[in-house]
């Protein structure tokens, strides 16, 4: 494989001046001023707005969900950075920016989506290369992130590899981290970067609020999803029941009874993730047999692995509603069955607060 030579459009640096030690007169003969307690600090870099016109921002994207970035951008009055990604014959990622990024504040999307190995170690890759380039601050935006199911040790001679994957994104040299509907809230504390976190409910409620769906209930598949099915249900104005289930194995479910009078409802699951669709189409049967009139779901991740969209399809849902955090797969974009919502504005709210240092709590509601 060849590599193109690039030159970079970079600052020299400076030469050192010696500078005058306290009160003493600087070369132009005047004092500089003594920095007390009450002085102020120097500005920051000047940041504005409209960052289209930023030259100290820059947003970029790996393959695992270049549409969402380029919607990202839209949405914030910017194009994605140039880069080259390439892969050796073995598979070894080669990755190379084609713009300047020195002093630069630069966000980087990649859900480590499927394969999720292959998309961290090219995030890793690029945060190293970010880092490298001098970077001033490298924010990575993972709307879907990999490993997060494996967050505690639940069994004998396990691994907690959601810690694992915050120390690599750490280690790379991320400063800051953007994610949603993380599938346990305290994955954030296995970071030691600062983390913002952001739900797709506000995206998720606005479109049923539409659908305006009579005699409403939302309904958690399991009782750990309870605290986000309530958040939910409160913005909706509908009353909660969740379903008890046991797992037998990994990707393996078994409901066992639901919890709430359904009978009469128009029940709406809501999950974070679903990926092999075994523990949705369960609980479809189970409300259905516990009387409920019609089900529809929503989750903020599409997985959707294995036999996910044949259990979808053959199943008596009426609706699944997700978000783009993941690419939908080519045969789930010909299910009629399922609609794909996009976050782009509100990860892009996120990302001009963020740059901004404003407040990033208002895009909750």
């Amino acid at each position: 494989m060849q590599v193109e030579t690039l030159v970079m459009d970079e600052d020299k640096p400076k030469g050192n001046e010696e500078k005058p030690k306290g009160n003493e007169p600087a070369k132009g003969g005047q004092r500089e001023p003594a920095q007390g307690k009450d002085a102020k600090p120097a500005p920051e870099r000047k940041r504005t707005r409209n960052l289209s016109e930023d030259k100290r921002f820059k947003l970029f994207s790996g393959t695992a969900n270049p549409e969402l970035a380029r919607k990202i951008g839209e949405h914030i009055g910017v194009k994605v950075g140039d880069t080259k990604l390439q892969r050796f014959a073995d598979g070894e990622v080669f990755f190379q920016l084609l713009e300047n990024v020195r002093g630069v504040d630069v966000f980087v999307v990649q859900p480590t989506c499927y394969p999720v190995d292959q998309h961290l170690v090219e995030l890793l890759v690029m945060i190293d290369a970010l880092k490298r380039a001098s970077a001033a601050r490298i924010t990575v935006v993972v709307p879907y992130y990999g490993y997060a199911r494996q967050d505690r040790k639940d069994r004998p001679r396990v691994a907690i590899s959601a810690k694992l994957v915050a120390d690599l994104l750490t280690t790379a040299g991320a400063n800051r981290a953007l994610f949603v509907d993380l599938h346990a809230a305290q994955i954030q504390g296995f970071f030691n970067i600062p983390v913002d976190h952001l739900y797709a409910s506000p995206v998720l409620v606005s479109y049923f609020r539409e659908l305006n769906l009579p005699n409403l209930m939302v309904v958690s598949p399991d009782p750990g999803g309870i605290e986000r099915a309530r958040f939910f249900a409160q913005k909706m104005g509908a009353p909660l029941a969740f379903v008890d289930k046991r797992r037998t194995d990994l990707n393996v479910a078994e409901v066992m009874n639901v919890v709430g009078d359904v009978k009469g409802k128009v029940c709406l699951v809501l999950d974070d993730i679903i990926d092999t669709a075994g523990t949705l189409v369960k609980t479809v049967d189970a409300l259905l047999g516990a009387g409920a009139t019609s089900v529809h779901a929503c989750a903020s991740h599409a997985v959707l692995s294995g036999p996910a969209i044949e259990r979808i399809a053959a199943s008596r849902l009426e609706q699944l509603v997700v978000t783009d955090t993941i690419p939908l797969c080519e045969a789930g974009q010909r299910l009629e069955k399922i609609k794909v919502l996009s976050i782009a504005g509100l990860l892009g709210a996120a990302i001009e607060s963020i740059h901004m240092e404003t407040s990033v709590s208002t895009l909750f509601n």
